[in-house]
């Protein structure tokens, strides 16, 4: 008789072994049954947050099956040529900027709440460091520009607990995920939250202004207010993923909110006539930095789109007969 599997989360993962919580509270190392590699899948077979079955292997552990997952956070893969799950089974997403140190950058910004949109999360906006200088007037801009449209924002900062408080309230149950661009300060937030933890963390690049990785891996962190976190590495590359052109819209509230109101079905909201987005967009409904993220990612999306169809073309193509 087949030894009853032990189940788990894995919490982190790195060369091939995956750390795994399992349920009756062990942490172990297992690795992955070869067969489960070639099992379709979004993204790696095996990722952060994944619900597993382990089996007793000699002396150690492999994972003989995984989950299926509740939900996933995915973007486009380096190239744009394959997906990126960064973390699976979470209940919230939280996007971490900065307001000084480095500077917000609104277009990354709305990348970030764009992929979580096309994954089926409506993100919370975290405004970290503002308590320096000139950080509560960004602060108040990010939250004049993003709160309107429906975004909860909320300013805050690790060095003086400003915000804490709100944001242990947000996270103290289920599964969290920190995302967001390199020197934001997540190591930072998750210190604060749990001090016992003495995650490393890092300074600008004093060539790029732009923060250094000190994350190496996603991985979940169990907090001591109760919630789970899944920190995350700081997103370079940042697309959407499985969308064709038209649907990119639904990535932006206020411009999906608009769509019924233009001349025709299926406007792209760019060059059609009657078009009730751009009117927005003119009358200052709708921020321009807002509306041209979104058009960079539906020029992107098509571009996707064009290089599937040719490379389809390409396998369907018959070898030229030899004379």
């Amino acid at each position: 008789m087949s030894p009853t599997p032990a189940p788990g989360v894995v919490y982190g993962a790195g060369g091939g072994s995956y750390e795994v919580r399992l349920d009756q509270g062990e942490v172990v190392e297992a690795s992955l049954r070869g067969r489960l590699k070639q099992e379709p899948r979004t993204g790696e077979s095996v990722v952060v947050g994944d619900h597993v079955e382990l089996a007793r292997r000699g002396n150690g552990w492999v994972v003989e099956r995984v989950l299926e997952r509740a939900s996933q956070l995915v973007r486009r893969g380096p190239g744009g040529r394959r997906a990126k799950v960064a973390v699976a089974n979470v209940d919230r997403v939280l996007v971490v900027i900065a307001a000084r140190e480095p500077d917000p950058a609104p277009a990354l910004v709305d990348r970030l709440l764009a992929i979580s949109e096309a994954s089926g999360f409506h993100p919370v906006l975290l405004v970290n460091k503002v308590d320096l200088p000139g950080g509560p007037d960004a602060a108040t801009s990010l939250v004049g520009l993003y709160g309107p449209i429906g975004y909860p924002v909320l300013p805050m900062s690790a060095v003086t607990g400003q915000g804490m408080e709100a944001l242990t309230q947000r996270i103290g149950y289920g599964v969290s995920a920190l995302v967001g661009p390199s020197g934001t300060g997540k190591s930072s937030i998750l210190n604060r939250l749990h001090p016992e933890l003495g995650l490393r963390t890092g300074t600008l690049s004093r060539k790029t202004g732009k923060g250094r990785h000190t994350t190496v891996g996603a991985r979940l962190i169990a907090l001591e207010c109760g919630g789970v976190v899944a920190d995350t590495p700081g997103f370079g590359d940042v697309g959407v993923w499985g969308m064709n052109a038209a649907e990119v819209a639904r990535c932006f509230p206020e411009i999906s909110f608009r769509e019924d109101g233009c001349r025709f079905r299926g406007c792209a909201h760019v060059r059609e006539p009657d078009c009730a987005v751009r009117q927005a967009v003119e009358a200052g409904e709708v921020a321009e930095s807002r509306y041209r993220s979104y058009v960079a990612l539906r020029d992107e999306a098509a571009s996707a789109e064009a290089r599937e169809t040719r490379t389809s073309l390409v396998r369907r193509s018959p070898l030229p007969e030899e004379e």
